[in-house]
């Protein structure tokens, strides 16, 4: 039968992949490295430091989820090997739905794993720290500024990750001026790095009561929760140190004392803030780390001549320099401008389905990042 042949086709195009895959996993290593987890486990003492314990726990539950979804892939792609198989041997098309359904869930899974191979830099495994500062636009930028934290939360109730404000500023008449927020999760940071960058919006503004088209802008920075003390030198002159009163809908932990903290980095212009911790010390403590974590990344993008991207939010907030644009009116469309991802359903865009950009955006720079393509008129 033709759709069983056009079956046959398709999974015969997944043998080499996923074999690369295989091998990309290093799943024989990790199999190894489980095996020696368990038995450390296993020791006396392995629960009397907590944090080190909890650190095992968390690596050992990565390895094993990668090797088991491995071995669902292969054992997906075989039984559909089998009823393509029983379906030409018995001359039956009842099994092309089964068939069908078994195959996209086999795609899905795959897509799903390869995906997770593109995360091997250094500290993509670690947690996020997301910065919105609302650009050119006024109220309409702040409003913007509202909508994309709205979508990344989204995103990360989806992936069943953990939101934490860290610092929060509303808008003089709606949305937010700049927010500072941790996304907890696997990987989180390296798949939100990809968000870095200016992020425009054109559409009709409520704001606006001649009912024009407007474009707002606003930007993405994203840093990794480096949670170990990094090796960075930050001179007591090099920095300022300012205490302010916590505002905003940072939930009840916002202490509406001033006890939030602003340290600004004078050498190279980065300036963070907390206001989200229970005190004045611990929020100057989660500053710094922030401080130190950035001019890590900074180094080592420097390295690799790669600083404007990790200094974003130094870039003019404005025409020339965005990563993807949304487009409400006079057409619904939201395009990536270095990958050329677009879709038509803005809605779901906003409703947090960030991951077809977060994939070619990942695809994208294993390729070697070819030039970024030219932004399309309106």
């Amino acid at each position: 039968m033709v759709e069983l042949d056009s079956f046959k086709e398709t999974l015969k195009n997944y043998e080499q992949p996923l074999e690369e895959v295989r091998s990309s996993l290093d799943l024989e290593n990790k199999e190894r490295k489980i095996e020696e987890l368990e038995r450390t486990m296993a020791e006396p003492g392995f629960w009397d430091n907590p944090e080190e314990s909890q650190k095992t726990m968390k690596t050992l539950g990565s390895m094993k989820d990668d090797v088991a979804t491995y071995k669902r892939l292969r054992d997906q792609y075989e039984e559909i090997g089998l009823l393509i198989d029983m379906g030409n041997e018995e001359n039956d098309p009842s099994v092309i739905p089964d068939i069908q359904e078994t195959l996209e869930a086999f795609e899905e899974d795959f897509e799903s794993i390869r995906i997770k191979t593109l995360l091997s830099d250094e500290y993509d495994k670690d947690n996020a720290i997301v910065t919105l500062h609302s650009g050119a636009g006024g109220t309409e930028a702040c409003d913007w500024a509202g909508m994309l934290y709205r979508m990344y939360t989204r995103w990360a109730d989806k992936h069943h990750f953990k939101v934490e404000v860290l610092d929060y500023l509303e808008g003089d008449e709606a949305g937010i001026k700049s927010v500072t927020f941790q996304v907890d999760g696997e990987n989180a940071f390296g798949l939100l790095k990809s968000e870095r960058g200016i992020h425009r919006l054109v559409r009709i503004s409520p704001f606006n009561a001649a009912g024009k088209r407007q474009t707002s802008f606003v930007s993405c920075d994203v840093m990794p929760d480096i949670e170990e003390n990094v090796d960075v030198e930050v001179r007591d002159e090099d920095i300022r140190v300012d205490t302010y009163r916590s505002s905003g809908a940072g939930g009840q932990h916002i202490n509406k004392t001033s006890s939030a903290i602003r340290i600004t980095h004078f050498p190279t212009g980065i300036v963070v803030t907390c206001q989200n911790e229970r005190s004045q010390h611990q929020n100057k403590d989660k500053a710094m780390q922030m401080l130190k974590a950035k001019l890590y990344m900074l180094q080592v993008e420097a390295n690799k001549e790669k600083a404007a991207d990790i200094r974003g939010e130094v870039k003019e907030i404005g025409w020339g320099s965005q990563i993807r644009s949304y487009v409400f009116q006079p057409y619904t469309m939201v395009k990536d401008l270095r990958t050329g991802e677009e879709t038509g359903n803005v809605q779901a865009v906003m409703d947090g389905n960030l991951d077809p950009f977060i994939n070619a955006y990942l695809k994208w720079v294993s390729l070697g990042r070819p030039d970024r393509r030219a932004a399309t008129a309106d």
